[in-house]
């Protein structure tokens, strides 16, 4: 998994590359916490490139809503891929985020 972040104003959007499973878990977690410690109202989670999201990944995405919740900082999810958006509709996650098809739309949602 490789991820890369960019800041857009409030907003910091991360893409994220690969596989979402234990082996990032930590990376994603540390990444998350510096971000918000920098005072962003925002993130945007860029799937587009994610092929597949195991439990650890779904647990993180789940840890990363509420962590964004308790600091007052607003989640997003864009792009998902057909295969990840059938893992969260088979975990009946689909509907606990806030997400876009495309990355634009889910950055313009914060204006």
């Amino acid at each position: 998994m490789k991820l890369k972040t960019q800041d857009y104003n409030n907003v910091t959007v991360i893409e994220l590359q690969g596989e979402f499973d234990e082996d990032f878990a930590e990376i994603f977690c540390n990444s998350i916490k510096g971000i918000i410690s920098r005072q962003k109202n925002g993130i945007v989670l860029d799937m587009a490139a994610v092929v597949f999201i195991d439990s650890v990944g779904l647990e993180k995405l789940l840890w990363v809503r509420d962590y964004c919740d308790e600091n007052n900082c607003q989640l997003r999810i864009a792009g998902l891929d057909d295969n990840c958006k059938t893992i969260l509709k088979v975990t009946r996650l689909k509907d606990s985020f806030d997400s876009y098809a495309e990355l634009a739309a889910a950055v313009k949602s914060f204006a």
